[in-house]
């Protein structure tokens, strides 16, 4: 469905030293951006002057340079004048050849080797020539002679191979035709009559010539230059087409064609060899494939006298990239593409028109598809084409999306958003009186205007209904006979008033704008005059809609772009504006958008660069379009993006990654945009073959339902979010408050009781605007310059220290209750469906509402309960209804339910014979509600039972609740609770609710039970016993508890117990120096008065201490000399020689293998980086929670068992530095906790004397203290940079499992920061000196 415009027209003239002189052939210099031409030989003068012709810098004029210039004699006397048949350039060598019909075949070199000339004939065929062509890849030269012969040459001129034509080659094809495509080979079903045989044709062609046969023999080469087709007349009696290989080797001949003349050329895609054939009622465009069969056809639309004239000599061109087919004619040149298997006729360019007279030669760019040069006798006119969508891009709800399709003179017009008709089709179809050049739509398409060959078509349009009538000519312009209306007139756009605007090509790379409009005393189209015509470099006419407002403006040569504006009324030049938009050269396709108080000019360029004013978005781009909320384009990777529109500087270009970004999505390849229609949540892709494809993008939809949440549109964007499949849940999300203010305008809108339900029962938790839809969302920084919402209705987002701890669920059940209280009769249904979709579900809030209407009206009363027990589970509605202790509703649920009625009426039957208290007593405890049930035994006053219950269901805290104020039964429960502690070994709350009761016997032995360091809770119950405890007994007590005191190292306990209870000093000095509590231990030697034990107690217990803290220090010692070397020696092996650390997979001096990077891979990349291969983090982009390739799924038990390697951290291990690491931090815990210890023994040491020794152990600490201070910034202190995994933000990474995951683990805590610990300095004691 696109059109081709024309966006540029360059005629050239030849200067005036040419002026008598005519242009014998041209061709494409791509080396210097030129076109070089040859001006003769003709019959007066066989000079030759070769030219090369160039546009200056500033793209306004055509300059030229005389190459060189020599006298080329035809060398055979049967021609009156010599002819070039192939000019060919070649930019590597900087060589021209030429071959002449005399024999002669020209190279010129424009800088020539030594020994080289410039001008030489590097070959002559004494026959002459018919024609020449060069393989597209420009090594070999196809030559046929008239001789019958078909030369092959290399590019250095030596022949490959000579062909003989013969008659004999008619028999190298045997064709056999089954009828493809034909009426006979297609199904008629079972009652069809029986047909002809589809392999006999109606009609056996002999190939008689055509009467305008010009007997030329003509080449063709396929476009990867492996063959090449030749046509030529065989025996003067049939023309025919022969394909040889590139070794010249006979491949087919074509089947016999009536009528069939020399025009050939085959596409560059291979599959078709186009030809003309001339038949008397009309002239087709034939197409052959490789093997010689005909494959389809096509009719020329041309006039009668066309077809008659002798003259009328037609020749075929395809261009570069097979679109379009060129079929110059002696009065034009006709464009043709084809679409869904139908022929279009998109440009036609009329050689009465000033630089274009009749075509000598035609050629077409070979690296820019759509531009084309024309060489006429006089002229050399370059055009350039473009292939653009005709669509009218009006914002909603006018977006009818509203296609035109140029068809020769027949327009197709087609409102997608109606009538999805595929083309060739269209809804309305409509013609003007000439092959139409250009399409503009107005605003809301109610204007459409055809720029024609003769002038200007209005088509007034009212309806876009599927049923509506087609549109209706309203004016016209006719253009007149002027020199300035002979100029080629290239696009029409439409501006404010719905007033017309002509781009017209004005001479030389100049252009001009005309202006029609409406007039309104004759009511007729007219020009409005200009006061003083301006050419300029105007590359492209086109308008945007603003406030319903059509605005035109161009683009000039250098990517400029400037607004066209007049005032109303007047006549003159139309004013410019800048746009303030600019881009850095020139781009084809170009969409203006206005944003805020600016605008944004988005543009793309022929090779795919996507620019948004000055920025490069992207550079794969194939096809884009613009609405009001995104930027759309398709790229060569064959996804197409949306981009949501923000500040030129904040567009944000999704990344390649369909899966999880719904700004992405995958499309079929080739496929291009046609338009977008915001207001149907669609898009319309054309497929490479031509049919029509209509997708609901997630972006678009979740857009325009955005957009209708801010009309309050509730009923809309409820339909779309069901039809579309979204959830729910947006229609809250997006603006919560406003949502919550309009619940009942929502009920309004949305009206059906069943559609209500459904959007309750979807609720949940989440807020989908930060999960599922986040990408979707336009970027919370700015929209349109202002603070952005979580709904764009100006609507704040609620407090999220509010919104944390609430239920949105409840929120939204809550505000639909409150309003349907006063809509029972009509939503009583809802009203259930909000209570039971609650989180949790209120089911008993909803049974109160069917038992309400159990009083009311019990129809609906049934009618509730069936609709709640559709909605949850009957079984807990049967419990739920049953403790609200309604038998009545509880049995009206239970009909509903699959329960057998001999279970549950004889329990019905029972409860309904108890009284009310009992009653609730038995459902209670039927319900497995035991702490309420129990308050019902309170209430009843039976205690015994209580305690029975109490005992039976643990209800132990309940009881005591209840009884709390009255003592005596208050004292039993806790008694019934302080054996239950004891039976669960609680011993420590046993004991202490025994001696609150004073059973202190069986608090005694719940404490001694519970631990030794409850000793003084022990002792205190053993001595308050009546009767007291023995001696004997309190004895043994004391000196087990000291015994489990000394093993438990609490022995400043044990020695308190051996002092006041077993009044042994020895023993209780024994402990303290134990404990390191030398002082209490030298305060009760002196208090007892006992000084024999300072050296038969003390002395020997500071000897003890002395010699187990100088094992501890030196052993700490000998593991820092060990192990912080050993860390150092680790790293610097990591960092010199990654792979082998930690894979083991080659020495040290080996080379890395093909598959591992050391460094980080690229997005592109396939191989992993050795530091992502156990993290996942690369660009493998695995799911999280799946094993990538080459990763084994290993079981839990691998895991265990590299769970013990990596705890044992062995030596040589990966895991061995995380280990050691580990190691020399439990050692500076531990050096941290004798401090103090060591600290009270130095004084001990002091104070009976033993100075050398104390100044043993004091020193070794502080070596101690010194080295870990020391090797905490080496081991703790950095991170390492060769090891540290950082996964890009919000990426979702690939997560190891079994061993594999233990060892990712490992590598991710080695390069963590670790917590270094903090060490103070030690003081040493001042006495003992340095």
């Amino acid at each position: 469905m696109r059109n081709l415009r024309n966006v540029r027209y360059e005629p050239w003239m030849p200067p005036s030293a040419f002026r008598d002189k005519h242009v014998t052939a041209a061709t494409w210099d791509l080396a210097n951006e030129s076109i070089l031409c040859t001006f003769g030989p003709y019959r007066d003068s066989s000079l030759v002057e070769l030219v090369r012709v160039k546009a200056k810098s500033n793209h306004n004029s055509l300059e030229y340079t005389l190459v060189t210039s020599w006298d080329a004699p035809c060398p055979n006397p049967e021609l009156v004048c010599d002819q070039i048949l192939s000019f060919r350039y070649f930019g590597d060598s900087l060589t021209t050849c030429l071959v002449l019909a005399g024999g002669d075949i020209y190279v010129v070199r424009e800088e020539p080797l030594p020994g080289e000339d410039r001008i030489e004939i590097i070959g002559s065929i004494d026959a002459g020539i018919t024609a020449a062509e060069w393989s597209p890849d420009e090594e070999l030269l196809a030559i046929t002679t008239k001789a019958d012969t078909v030369v092959f040459m290399s590019r250095s001129f030596d022949e490959v191979t000579n062909v003989t034509m013969t008659v004999e080659d008619l028999k190298a094809s045997n064709h056999v035709s089954v009828g493809w495509g034909k009426k006979e080979t297609q199904f008629q079903g079972r009652g069809a009559k029986a047909l002809r045989d589809p392999t006999m044709p109606e009609k056996i062609e002999e190939g008689v010539l055509s009467p305008n046969d010009d007997s030329n023999t003509t080449i063709s080469w396929r476009g990867d230059g492996a063959y090449l087709a030749i046509s030529t007349i065989q025996g003067a009696a049939r023309r025919l087409i022969r394909v040889y290989s590139r070794e010249g080797v006979l491949d087919s001949v074509s089947e016999p064609i009536d009528g069939l003349e020399g025009a050939l050329s085959w596409r560059p895609a291979g599959n078709l060899i186009a030809g003309i054939q001339r038949l008397e009622d009309r002239v087709d465009v034939v197409f052959f494939e490789r093997n010689g069969l005909r494959h389809g056809e096509f009719s020329l639309r041309l006039t009668p006298e066309q077809r008659k004239s002798p003259d009328e000599h037609i020749r075929l061109s395809w261009n570069q990239d097979s679109t379009v087919l060129a079929v110059i004619m002696a009065e034009s040149i006709q464009l043709w593409t084809m679409g869904n298997y139908h022929w279009y006729l998109k440009q036609e360019l009329k050689t009465n028109q000033p630089y274009m007279k009749p075509t000598r030669t035609f050629i077409w760019h070979p690296e820019k598809p759509l531009q084309l040069m024309n060489i006429s006798s006089e002229f050399i006119t370059v055009v350039e084409y473009s292939f653009i969508t005709a669509r009218d891009s009006s914002p909603p709800p006018q977006d009818f999306g509203v296609v035109g399709v140029i068809d020769g003179k027949t327009i197709h017009v087609t409102p997608l958003r109606t009538a999805n008709i595929p083309p060739p089709m269209a809804l309305h179809e409509f013609e003007v009186p000439s092959n139409a050049i250009d399409i503009a739509f107005s605003t809301a398409s109610s204007l459409v205007a055809v720029l024609h060959q003769e002038g200007i078509s209005v088509f007034e349009w009212k309806n876009h209904d599927a049923s509506s009538s087609p549109p209706l000519l309203t004016g016209r312009v006719t253009f007149g006979n002027s020199e300035l209306t002979k100029y080629a007139r290239q696009q029409i756009s439409f501006t404010d008033k719905d007033e017309l605007l002509v781009l017209q090509s004005f001479g030389e790379n100049t252009n001009i704008i005309t202006r029609y409009g409406f007039n309104e005393d004759t009511g007729r189209m007219d020009e409005i005059p200009f006061e003083e015509d301006k050419p300029s470099t105007i590359r492209t006419l086109s308008s945007f809609q603003q406030n319903g407002v059509t605005h035109a403006f161009i683009q000039d040569t250098s990517g400029n772009l400037h607004k066209l504006f007049y005032v109303q009324g007047s006549s003159g030049d139309l004013p410019m504006a800048s746009f303030g938009c600019k881009f850095p050269t020139y781009l084809p396709w170009v969409e203006v958008l206005p944003y805020g108080d600016r605008y944004i000019a988005f543009g793309m360029s022929s090779n795919g660069h996507l620019f948004a004013n000055s920025r490069l978005l992207v550079k794969n781009c194939t096809s884009f379009l613009v609405t009001h909320a995104h930027l759309i384009f398709t790229t060569t990777t064959h996804l197409i993006k949306f981009v949501h529109i923000t500040d030129v500087e904040n567009l944000e270009v999704p990344p390649d990654d369909p899966e999880k970004d719904e700004r992405c999505r995958s499309i079929e390849r080739g496929a291009r945009l046609i338009t977008a229609m915001p207001t149907s949540l669609s898009l319309v892709l054309q497929m490479p073959r031509g049919n029509l494809e209509t997708i609901f993008p997630r972006a678009m939809v979740l857009a325009g339902i955005r957009s209708l949440i801010d009309e309050k549109n509730y009923r809309k964007a409820f339909t779309h979010c069901r039809t579309q499949r979204v959830d729910m849940n947006l229609l809250y999300d997006h603006a919560p408050e406003q949502f919550l203010a309009n619940v009942p305008l929502f009920l309004d809108q949305v009206k059906k009781i069943t559609y209500i339900d459904l959007f309750l029962s979807s609720l949940r938790e989440e807020d989908v605007t930060e999960s599922m839809y986040k990408e979707t969302r336009v970027p919370s920084d700015l929209v349109n310059g202002n603070v952005a919402t979580n709904g764009t209705n100006g609507i704040a987002s609620p407090d999220q220290s509010f919104t944390k701890f609430s239920s949105k669920i409840n929120k939204v059940c809550d505000a639909f209750l409150e309003v349907l209280k006063t809509r029972t009769a009509t939503n009583l249904q809802n009203i259930i469906t909000a209570n039971v979709c609650k989180s949790p579900p209120a089911l008993e809030d909803g049974l109160l509402v069917v038992a309400q209407l159990m009083k009311e009206d019990e129809t609906m009363a049934d009618k509730a309960v069936e609709h709640i027990c559709f909605l949850a589970d009957v079984n807990k509605l049967y419990d739920n209804a049953l403790g609200l202790y309604d038998l009545d509703l509880t049995l009206l649920v239970a009909q509903q339910s699959q329960k057998d009625p001999r279970e549950y009426l004889p329990f019905m039957q029972n409860l309904q014979s108890m009284t009310e208290l009992r009653r609730r007593f038995s459902i209670d405890d039927h319900l497995a509600r035991h702490a309420k049930a129990l308050t019902h035994l309170h209430s009843l006053d039976d205690f015994a039972d209580l305690q029975v219950y109490t005992q039976k269901h643990s209800l132990y805290k309940s009881a005591l609740s209840l009884y709390r104020y009255n003592a005596t039964q208050h004292a039993i429960l806790t008694d019934l609770y302080a054996k239950y502690l004891e039976s669960k070994s609680h011993f420590k709350e046993a004991a202490l609710a025994f001696e609150s009761l004073q059973n202190y016997r069986a608090a005694t032995s719940c404490y001694l039970s519970s631990g030794p360091s409850q000793w003084r809770e022990t002792l205190f119950c053993a001595l308050a016993q009546t009767p007291p405890l023995a001696p004997e007994a309190l004895t043994d007590l004391a000196t087990t508890l000291a015994e489990a005191l000394t093993e438990s190292k609490d022995h400043h306990s044990a020695g308190t117990i051996h002092l006041e209870y077993l009044s042994s000093i020895p023993n209780a000095c024994r402990s303290f120096c134990k404990g390191y509590f030398f002082a209490d231990a030298l305060h009760l030697v002196a208090l007892k008065r006992q000084p024999g034990l300072l050296e038969s107690v003390i002395d020997p217990g500071l000897g003890e201490a002395l010699a187990s803290s100088t094992e501890l220090l030196a052993e700490c010692k000998a593991q820092l000399l060990a192990q912080v070397p050993r860390i150092r020696e680790l790293r610097a092996k990591a960092l010199a020689d990654p792979l082998a650390f930690y894979e083991g997979e080659r020495g040290g001096d080996g080379e890395l293998p093909d598959d591992v990077s050391v460094a980080a891979s690229s997005r592109l990349s396939t191989n992993r980086s050795l530091f992502t291969r156990y993290t996942g983090k690369g660009s493998q982009g695995q799911s999280v929670g799946t094993a990538g390739t080459g990763v084994s799924r290993a079981t839990s038990k691998n895991r265990k068992r590299e769970e013990r390697k990596r705890a044992r951290g062995k030596k040589g291990s990966v895991y061995e530095e995380e280990y050691l690491v580990n190691s020399v931090g439990r050692l500076i815990d531990r050096i941290q906790s004798v401090r103090g210890e060591v600290r009270r023994l130095v004084e001990g040491l002091v104070r009976r004397g033993m100075w050398e020794r104390a100044r043993a152990i004091d020193g070794a600490l502080a070596e101690v203290v010194g080295m870990c201070k020391a090797c905490v910034p080496e081991v703790f202190g950095v991170d390492d940079p060769g090891k540290k995994v950082v996964g890009e933000e919000g990426e979702e990474v690939y997560r190891p499992v079994g061993g594999d995951a233990v060892l990712a683990e490992s590598v991710e805590a080695a390069g963590k920061r670790k917590e270094a610990p903090v060490i103070a300095d030690y003081e040493r004691l001042a006495l003992l000196g340095t």
